[in-house]
């Protein structure tokens, strides 16, 4: 059982990881087979509401904090920005690339998002600290590893389990998302990228006055759903056809294992980053990019090339660099949160004996991981905000 108690984040994270690569190709076969991707956010933020929804209102109908309208204006803000600009702009760029593509570019997310903390003096940056120096150097190697794989294609690569059988079917798949404008969609998954890293910032902020997580991706993704039905509605102006998602299984497939997805992929990432921290989950994400090229080039027969194999590997080792960076920057911030006890004031944990129930003492740590990766991925790379609470009672 100890053995089992200390290999179980790693059993968990191999699961979510597997699952994730899983519903890229599964949202990548629904796109081909001619899916909205407006559509498609719709019904997946309906499904993961429904699957949220329940455990937030019982687990957390004691801790809720009182709704007022500044935090519910943060909340609406959050749900454009994910799920409802970050997976359409995503699926759209998905629709021009290649899964494999998709999963690798995600891996940018905790760069951008360090960049836009850092611009927003969010986080200190001290270049003679080796941590910073990590997190500059990681960050710029991301900014190039993305770049050689948007504009260097290089040699084709097949596959062993392939054995050269569909190298016909996935040169014209692979043309044909040269044609469709391969360029406007890597943009476009980059721009995902930059919301979902806003996204971040911006939660950061609202668990700090809403500290519920489950309530806040509950009411996230039915705001999200909200949101989304509008904007598929004025997309798709006149097409009730593809409102219909009975034409295609993968159709079918696609709306309901996403949602599932994100209400399971939620909870194991706050478990598994409750117990080895949210850097453990956000370095394991390069573990999905490999799922999704294995499984793509067998089921979806699409085509790796050694410029894009060099870029996403260029990723990869600018992604630990700045994870490095921010695991060696979390015990400190964690200990000067700790430290900060007002004047005159003591912690409940100095007055047990005073009369004080244990249950006052909190010590919560919020966490989140997005998404949408609910996303599809898409969960993912993303950082991941504590607020350490302590009850203090005057001296």
């Amino acid at each position: 059982m100890q053995s089992f108690h200390r290999a179980k984040p790693y059993i968990l994270v191999i699961l979510l990881q597997c699952a994730s690569g899983v519903l890229n190709i599964i949202i990548k076969d629904a796109l081909n087979d001619g899916m909205s991707q407006h559509v498609l956010v719709v019904y997946r933020m309906a499904i993961a509401s429904v699957v949220i929804a329940p455990f937030a209102f019982v687990l957390e109908r004691n801790s809720r904090p009182k709704m007022t309208l500044p935090i519910f204006a943060k909340i609406m803000l959050l749900s454009l920005f994910e799920p409802v600009a970050f997976h359409n702009l995503f699926y759209s760029g998905m629709k021009h690339t290649s899964a494999n593509f998709s999963a690798a570019i995600f891996n940018i997310v905790p760069a951008i998002t360090f960049i836009l903390a850092w611009t927003l003096r969010l986080e200190k940056v001290k270049i003679t600290k080796l941590s910073s120096q990590a997190k500059i150097i990681g960050t710029i190697v991301t900014i190039g590893g993305t770049m050689l794989m948007t504009f260097v294609k290089g040699k084709h690569l097949n596959f062993p389990w392939t054995n050269g059988q569909h190298l016909h079917q996935a040169t014209a798949i692979a043309g044909t998302n040269d044609k469709g404008h391969f360029g406007e969609g890597a943009a476009m998954i980059v721009s995902a990228c930059f919301i979902g890293s806003a996204f971040l910032i911006l939660q950061a902020f609202t668990l700090k006055s809403y500290p519920v997580k489950l309530s806040l991706t509950a009411l996230q993704c039915m705001m999200g759903m909200v949101e989304s039905t509008v904007l598929a509605f004025a997309v798709e102006q006149g097409k009730t056809s593809v409102w219909c998602i009975q034409k295609q299984r993968s159709n079918i497939v696609a709306v309901l294992y996403g949602g599932l997805y994100s209400g399971v992929a939620y909870y194991i990432m706050a478990l598994i980053a409750k117990i080895r921290g949210p850097v453990f989950v956000s370095a394991s994400n390069p573990l999905s990019m490999i799922v999704t090229t294995i499984i793509g080039s067998s089921f979806l027969h699409e085509q790796l090339y050694l410029g894009r194999v060099l870029g996403a590997t260029v990723i990869v080792i600018g992604l630990y660099l700045v994870l490095w960076g921010k695991s060696k920057d979390q015990p400190q911030q964690q200990a000067t949160e700790t430290n900060k006890v007002a004047p005159n004031q003591e912690t409940t944990t100095t007055r047990l004996n005073d009369n004080i129930d244990n249950t006052d003492i909190e010590n919560a740590t919020a966490c989140q991981e997005t998404t949408t990766k609910n996303g599809s991925n898409i969960g993912g790379a993303h950082d991941h905000a504590f607020v350490v609470v302590e009850r203090t009672r005057e001296g």
